[in-house]
């Protein structure tokens, strides 16, 4: 039962974890009705990043608590979650980045902060991509894995 508990309670945690960063950022910045606006606005690549960083997060559950295979060792899995997730992360910021600037030339990130503005829908593909690439890196991992297994199988019965 805990083979299946702790990815989907890995997925749930994941999900909410991004999906509340970005809510969070954009209520902070300008409220609660704008943060629900631009969530319907950028619902076609914000919702696939959230569900994609939410399967990374149980995959990497799996791996990391050699949930289904005995994981040798899971390679960059740990490194490509924290990655993606911070990629996008950054992608989703990027699209509410430039209502902060008043604050921005205080701290010295008011050009980062046009630079994020203007290639918001850029940063959320590659932000999408970056999960995609992480959920094919852990896919693998755990490919791997079980292909080295199958020889064991195959004598025990």
């Amino acid at each position: 039962m805990k083979r299946f508990f702790i990815p989907f309670v890995a997925f749930l945690l994941g999900s909410a974890l991004i999906a509340s960063f970005y809510i969070g950022i954009l209520t902070w910045a300008q409220g609660w009705d704008y943060a629900s606006s631009q969530f319907i606005r950028d619902r076609w690549y914000v919702i696939p990043i959230i569900l994609g960083f939410g399967i990374q997060a149980a995959l990497y559950s799996i791996l990391r608590f050699r949930l289904f295979i005995p994981v040798t060792s899971t390679g960059h899995a740990g490194s490509m979650i924290g990655a993606s997730g911070g990629t996008s992360a950054t992608a989703m910021v990027a699209c509410c980045i430039h209502h902060v600037t008043d604050v921005l030339p205080i701290l010295g990130l008011s050009a980062a902060a046009s630079f994020l503005t203007r290639y918001q829908r850029p940063f959320m593909l590659i932000g999408l991509a970056m999960n995609l690439i992480g959920i094919g890196v852990m896919l693998f991992v755990l490919y791997r894995e079980r292909q080295k297994l199958q020889p064991v199988l195959l004598e025990t019965k």
